[in-house]
């Protein structure tokens, strides 16, 4: 920790490293750093006390003034020629990776790390609030705000440690959990990792960080993770499983039915634990959802939460931002956005949703996410899509990505086939609201989603659908 006494974080406004700077500041110690935009996370960043520049330069690394900072933590998104990076380099200053610096908070605490291609930022999130409910007050870091207080991080002082662990880049090997969580395991991040065996391996490389004597939570009902849990147990990690009843391979906990719950738009799962049957509620729609529920429950159990607590602190659960988060109405239409950004996350939603339109059409504005995953996946995006009624294809979001000839959204507006609907693309941004307001219909709920900045659409949808309904 020594070295984290003052911190200069280089793009310090992203989900992991604002959550590092949060939880830097709560223990008291000092924080500065960049980020290239002005945003309401750098706002909140500074009333906690950080010195926040806009734009990056190097000049930024002089915040603490004649002192100087200990250490400058980056992430794989900031490029080698980053102004600030390679002034940290030539001043000999300790530079971390993002997953290095949050591996130092993480000494001296029990840590639960969840992993998985989908599901782990809802499943850190919900082992989260449970905790909370246990009284237990975990420090955690999370690729999502949760709804329950509005913030990506914390630090607790229970002695135990949560944290969502991103296999995007590999930087979850910097970890040692006790508690290792995996949802599942399907083949994405290739711009990174180049083939799905070796996506596939670096999971390997994940399980086999778990401390000796820790345990290793896995979804059964995925292809991926069995093979995982099976590899791991025969190598003498401990593995607890979960998933839906079936022949073959014995869960530790069996979901025996989950059924929608139309009085709080979640659900409720019947499941059996140590041969007794347990009812699990769910304030968030869908079965994935119910197995995520799952996976922190038995998580929680290992770190010695009581079981009736955490059934009430994931049936208070209020769901994260960006994962099927209410944005408003306009009339009877509602109006939703999610993070879905890979073809099994858009299909688990999309079934999960169809009981929440309560008859009414489901009407889905989506924004690929990275050139590579659009070409790789649009064949499975357009059969994901097609759970829907009325689809806006926008075009991608390339974010670390450079554009790449003839990739664009029209490769995933093609692949989608709508018998009752329409497919639309639509590239332009201003002109979604007025396409979306002259699609819908009385009671139709309206869904944002993608990993980009269409999450900025929803205020302008409702904008439009309110000036549609107001007389001249």
């Amino acid at each position: 920790m020594s070295d984290l006494e003052r911190t200069h974080l280089v793009g310090i406004g992203g989900a992991g490293m604002s959550g590092i700077a949060r939880i830097l500041l709560d223990r008291g110690l000092e924080v500065s750093g960049s980020d290239a935009k002005e945003s309401p996370g750098l706002l909140t960043l500074r009333a906690q006390g950080a010195k926040v520049a806009v734009g990056q330069a190097a000049t930024n690394l002089d915040l603490f003034g004649d002192r100087g900072p200990t250490a400058v933590v980056v992430s794989t998104a900031i490029k080698p020629d980053n102004p600030e990076l390679v002034a940290a380099r030539a001043r000999g200053l300790t530079v971390l990776h993002r997953s290095e610096a949050l591996a130092a908070l993480m000494a001296g605490h029990r840590v639960a790390c969840v992993a998985g291609t989908h599901g782990k930022t809802s499943t850190t999130s919900m082992l989260t609030v449970a905790l909370q409910h246990c009284r237990l007050d975990p420090s955690f870091a999370i690729g999502g705000d949760l709804n329950e207080s509005g913030a990506n991080a914390h630090h607790g002082h229970g002695g135990i440690f949560v944290a969502e662990a991103d296999e995007s880049d590999g930087s979850f090997l910097a970890f040692t959990p006790s508690v290792a969580v995996v949802t599942n395991v399907e083949a994405d991040h290739l711009d990174h990792h180049g083939t799905v065996e070796a996506y596939t391996t670096v999971f390997e490389s994940f399980v086999d960080k778990i401390e000796p004597g820790g345990l290793l939570v896995a979804c059964a009902d995925d292809a991926g993770s069995e093979s995982l849990a099976a590899r791991a147990e025969a190598r003498g990690v401990r593995v607890r499983r979960y998933g839906r009843a079936a022949t073959g391979n014995e869960r530790d906990v069996t979901l025996l039915e989950h059924r929608p719950d139309g009085g709080t738009g979640g659900g409720v799962a019947r499941i059996l634990l140590d041969g007794a049957e347990i009812e699990l509620r769910v304030a968030v729609p869908g079965e994935h959802m119910a197995s995520n529920a799952i996976a922190a429950l038995l998580a929680g159990l290992e770190l010695g939460a009581p079981l009736p607590g955490l059934l009430d602190g994931i049936a208070s659960f209020g769901g994260v931002r960006r994962r099927f988060e209410f944005k408003g109405r306009s009339g009877d239409v509602r109006v939703y956005d999610d993070y879905a950004h890979h073809p099994t996350e858009v299909a688990a939603q999309l079934r999960a949703v169809r009981p929440a339109a309560q008859g009414g059409r489901i009407i889905v504005v989506f924004q690929p996410h990275l050139y590579s995953r659009t070409k790789l996946f649009a064949t499975e995006f357009g059969a994901a899509l097609a759970l829907a009624d009325e689809v806006i294809v926008l075009d991608v979001y390339g974010a670390r990505e450079q554009p790449e000839p003839g990739v664009t959204g029209t490769l995933v507006a093609d692949a989608i086939s709508l018998p009752g609907g329409q497919v639309h693309y639509e590239p332009s941004f201003e002109k979604v609201p007025p396409l979306v307001a002259g699609l819908v219909r009385p009671g139709d709920l309206v869904l944002t989603m993608g990993a980009g900045d269409v999450t900025m659409l929803g205020p302008e949808l409702i904008a439009e659908l309110d000036r549609r309904v107001q007389p001249a």
